[in-house]
């Protein structure tokens, strides 16, 4: 569900339905100044030990939802999400990012002025499957990859039969393990990429937080943190 976690580390449970439905899989938040908590359902069918599952299976079952403290009402703003992952309030409090795992994008739901409710593209064909996303303060966001794009995972997304096989592999063998080149993309707030650090050992990349002149990446699944100095390597738009 989503919780609310004091300094002093008391617990609350804020709310772990919408429309009548659980959740299973409370991924991502971010909070809106006029403090709207805007969090993921990743999945409603699949909890985070079996999330491959839902990945492979193929079938839309997150969710991008709201929370209004004040009146403790939760709304879901948009259904059908393939693994609704990572989700950022823009700077201008106009909309909201989100990302959808398998499907390499991220979509954004206007919740001000009059394009409100509705869902456009933000940015498509990531060079890899995109988890959380952060905005720096400084004009850019910051999207983790798990995975580079790899021609395995293409050909799984492509052919069911093949994320059937994929898929008991997974729940009688274990995680095939075809992640590779994780990393994390740079973009502006039109959603151009500006610049993309990944190395081909680095593996489910969960989040990307730039503090200072440096990045950190850290992971959900694997122990490490991993530091880059953003001088020696400057995030630059290229040609």
């Amino acid at each position: 569900g989503l919780l609310n976690v004091t300094a002093d580390g008391v617990v609350e449970l804020l709310t772990d339905e919408a429309d009548g439905q659980k959740f299973k899989l409370t991924d991502a938040v971010d909070v809106a100044h006029n403090g709207i908590i805007y969090f993921t359902d990743a999945s409603y069918k699949y909890s985070l030990s079996k999330s491959n599952w839902d990945i492979l299976e193929g079938k839309p079952n997150g969710r991008l939802l709201s929370y209004d403290p004040a009146t403790k009402t939760t709304k879901v703003l948009v259904h059908n999400l393939y693994f609704a992952n990572g989700v950022v309030v823009s700077p201008d409090q106009n909309y909201v990012i989100f990302c959808e795992t398998p499907m390499r994008r991220c979509g954004k739901y206007h919740i001000q002025g009059k394009e409100k409710g509705k869902v456009d593209k933000f940015i498509d064909y990531l060079p890899g499957l995109p988890d959380n996303i952060r905005y720096d303060g400084e004009g850019q966001y910051w999207i983790a990859l798990a995975t580079g794009h790899t021609l395995e995972l293409d050909i799984a997304f492509r052919y069911p039969f093949i994320r059937k096989i994929l898929l008991i592999m997974e729940k009688y063998i274990g995680n095939p393990h075809m992640e590779k080149n994780g990393g994390v993309l740079a973009i502006d707030l039109a959603g151009n990429p500006i610049a993309h650090y990944y190395d081909p050992g680095l593996a489910l990349v969960s989040s990307g937080i730039k503090i200072g002149n440096h990045l950190y990446c850290g992971s959900a699944v694997l122990p490490y943190i991993v530091r880059l100095n953003l001088k020696q390597y400057p995030a630059r738009a290229t040609t």
